[in-house]
């Protein structure tokens, strides 16, 4: 199962973000983010702690490093 997601989020990685421009607040990017939640704390906990991570992604929210509790 993690392969699987991890898999889904690389394949983002390849695709989807050469068309996005770099805009990353965050030090590990969130695509990489929720790779490492994922390997580290599994498909449901990394899965919420990478959206969570993604909900704090936008202008008035932080930015620097931030790296998988």
């Amino acid at each position: 199962m993690k392969f699987l997601f991890i898999g889904f989020v690389k394949m983002y990685q390849a695709v989807l973000s050469p068309y996005f421009p770099n805009a990353c607040r965050y030090s590990p990017t969130c695509s990489q983010y929720m790779i490492e939640a994922i390997q580290k704390y599994g498909v449901w906990k990394g899965t919420r702690l990478g959206l969570r991570r993604l909900g704090r992604c936008h202008p008035w929210g932080g930015s620097g490093f931030d790296p998988v509790p």
